[in-house]
């Protein structure tokens, strides 16, 4: 039968053993510390490599459809998946940029 009753020392134990473990996997010594500061993320980087990969996915769409118009054997599915991901891509990056533009039109109206 289980034990439904978790004492103090149960969890603190499955803690440090979760810690081990994680240290474990990246690579780290068992006592390192592990308030170490997460590595920095450049917003502008990631927001030119979400447009980049709606283009790309734009251009694969375009270029499947011309080889499906010139009968180069592309399933027609394909050409209909691939237009659908790149409009759902298009959309979604639309909606972001109408966020980001709502909120720093709020940022712009705040009383000082």
């Amino acid at each position: 039968m289980i034990e439904k009753a978790t004492s103090n020392a149960n969890i603190a134990a499955m803690l440090q053993t979760l810690k081990a473990h994680q240290s474990q996997a990246a690579g780290v010594g068992i006592n390192a510390p592990f308030d170490t500061a997460p590595e920095k993320t450049n917003f502008s980087e990631l927001v030119r490599q979400a447009v980049g990969q709606t283009n790309a996915a734009q251009v694969d769409a375009q270029y499947t459809a011309h080889a499906f118009e010139r009968g180069e054997g592309v399933p027609l599915t394909d050409v209909v998946l691939k237009m659908q991901k790149a409009s759902l891509s298009f959309e979604a990056t639309l909606q972001v940029r109408n966020k980001v533009l709502k909120a720093y039109e709020e940022v712009l109206n705040m009383p000082v």
